[in-house]
């Protein structure tokens, strides 16, 4: 009886040897699949990076409007279509310094 035992332990040893190599061959092949995809990705910077977040929300939702509110005057004001046109693409060029130097901040 116990070499009985002792076979079916042994058995039972080498299948769990077995599922343990492949677990660990399925464990190495996830890690260095994450890592290749680490490295194939770009790090991308979280949280507030770029020109648009210099500004809060409220901030670019008043530019956004302003702007907004001078094409309409704009539009509404002047007769000429090519003095409209000019003037909305002066303000869209002027508009980036207007912003600095009413909302800047150093």
């Amino acid at each position: 009886m116990s070499k009985e035992r002792a076979r079916r332990r042994a058995a039972r040893q080498a299948e769990a040897a077995r599922e343990r190599v492949v677990r660990d061959r399925q464990v190495a092949r996830r890690a260095r699949r994450r890592s290749l995809v680490r490295r194939l990705t770009p790090n991308l910077r979280r949280g507030r990076t770029g020109r648009l977040y210099r500004h809060s929300r409220g901030e670019r939702a008043v530019i956004v409007l302003l702007t907004l509110v001078a094409v309409f005057l704009i539009w509404s004001l002047v007769p000429d279509l090519g003095l409209r046109i000019g003037l909305i693409a002066l303000l869209l060029l002027v508009l980036p310094a207007i912003v600095v130097i009413a909302l800047d901040r150093r």
